[in-house]
């Protein structure tokens, strides 16, 4: 019946048919061509020669990665990725513009190191002979250790918000342990005053087998050069300097108080903390509305410690124990997280969350973190973390914590039972509201996988936390 209807109707009007059989023809044909076009440019778009070279781009979730070279050396340049890894190289776009007589021409362009992007196989410059490294590009091909820790570990300027400098701060963090002893060491350099200069403090609490003791200084310290040499910085007698990839630390503080009410007590001494490759967590940056900024690095996730404290007469041997040191910048006012670290072992865990301001983002969406590295770099990283925490009904002293992190190349339970608390209160001047400020030493109870790896161990270990008064 259809094709007598057909006939019939080519029949009755043949122009019509004919000029609707063409139209039909070239439409299937113009449909074929664009499907083949369209495949050819797929293909082009995955070529790597096209790409200017390699099968895989790494790129910052926010913008352009602020620590490649760490990424290049110490992820993709050690254990176990470094055998996966024919070439790397660094690559960074932008847009040129081109002035003479007429209107400007803004032009593309993208810059790398020479003799890295050849080892990709990049097309465009392979046969171009006046392309060579530079002074500064042979930084890629062997960065040197301490010159990474340095970049890492910079001071940042104070960004132009005046609404919110007066709660700008940055610090330098260290913690470490051997027996029974363990210390918690900031450096913290807070907002401007006048004549270019920042205020400053040192701040160290000591734990000797249950006794808690806390030591402070403060002084100013000049801006511009802070900016220029830190993280090598003198607040009053007390001293941080980078010497390669060693934290040379000097001390000399006054008590603030101690479980023995030795108020006058001094402490003075030398730390060092050795970085070792691949235990290090590289800068990341939370940014937020209306200009909110924070920032966090970690330049020594485990290393080996040495020195020993002078405390009132006695000493305090730190020689083969072990530390932590992380860096910490940013607007602090309406601020809190929580934060943990542990180590056991060749494994080092770090988790945290951080809780923004309600003006500059929704607290609830900001997700946490935990990182596991170990002798050889990075074994996982997850964000899907959950953070419970505890307190005793009567003294709303934290008493326990359970932390949970979850991802491809985590599954991980962590249980800390509280051991010892000292309590700061935060005024309302840096936090824009009053907020205790809790530091906890804890027993860890470590359960799960990492990668391949099954774990279950106790450990101790440091965390933080905030109660609101």
């Amino acid at each position: 019946m259809t094709f007598r209807l057909a006939l019939r109707a080519l029949l009755s009007r043949p122009v019509r048919s004919a000029v609707l059989a063409c139209g039909f023809g070239l439409g299937v044909s113009v449909m074929a061509n664009l499907l083949g076009i369209g495949e050819v440019i797929l293909e082009q778009a995955r070529a790597p020669a096209l790409r200017g070279g390699g099968h895989v781009g790494i790129g910052g979730a926010t913008g352009p990665l602020p620590s490649a070279k760490f990424v290049l050396s110490n992820v993709l340049g050690a254990a176990p990725l470094d055998a996966d890894v024919a070439a790397a190289s660094p690559t960074v776009a932008g847009i040129l513009y081109l002035v003479g007589r007429g209107d400007p021409i803004a032009i593309g362009a993208r810059g790398g190191v020479p003799s890295l992007e050849r080892a990709l196989g990049d097309p465009e410059t392979a046969d171009v002979a006046a392309w060579v490294d530079t002074a500064v590009d042979a930084d890629w091909l062997d960065p040197d250790p301490g010159e990474m820790l340095r970049g890492m570990d910079r001071f940042h300027p104070i960004p132009d918000r005046p609404d919110r400098a007066d709660s700008w701060a940055e610090w330098l963090y260290f913690n470490g342990q051997h027996d029974g002893a363990r210390f918690y060491l900031t450096f913290l350099v807070g907002p401007r005053v006048d004549g270019g200069r920042r205020s400053a403090g040192v701040r160290l609490q000591l734990d000797r087998d249950g006794r808690l003791s806390s030591y402070s200084a403060s002084a100013e310290i000049d801006e511009a050069e802070l900016l220029a040499s830190a993280p090598d910085m003198a607040i009053g007698a007390n001293r941080v300097r980078l010497d390669g990839t060693r934290y040379r630390i000097s001390l000399d503080l006054q008590a603030r108080s101690t479980s023995e009410g030795l108020e006058r007590q001094r402490l003075t001494g030398e730390i060092a903390l050795e970085s070792e490759p691949g235990r290090s967590f590289p800068p990341i940056s939370i940014n937020g509305a209306n200009g909110w900024t924070t920032g966090y690095v970690v330049p020594v996730l485990s290393g080996g410690l040495t020195g020993s404290l002078d405390v009132g007469g006695e000493r305090v041997e730190l020689d083969g124990g072990r530390g932590y040191h992380d860096h910490n910048w940013g607007y602090w006012e309406g601020v809190t997280w929580r934060w943990g670290q542990v180590q056991h072992e060749d494994v080092s865990f770090v988790y945290g969350r951080v809780y923004p301001p309600p003006d500059a983002a929704d607290p609830e969406r900001l997700p946490g973190f935990l990182t596991a590295l170990g002798p050889d770099g990075p074994l996982g990283y997850a964000t899907r973390v959950t953070i419970e925490e505890e307190d005793d009904p009567d003294t709303g002293q934290p008493l326990h914590i359970k932390v949970s992190g979850r991802s491809r190349e985590i599954s991980l339970e962590m249980e800390l039972d509280v051991e010892a608390a000292e309590v700061t209160q935060m005024d309302r001047g840096a936090f824009g509201r009053d907020m205790d400020f809790w530091q906890l030493r804890a027993t860890y109870r470590v359960t799960g996988r990492v990668g391949e790896r099954e774990l279950d161990f106790t450990a101790r270990g440091a965390a933080e936390t905030f109660r609101t008064p």
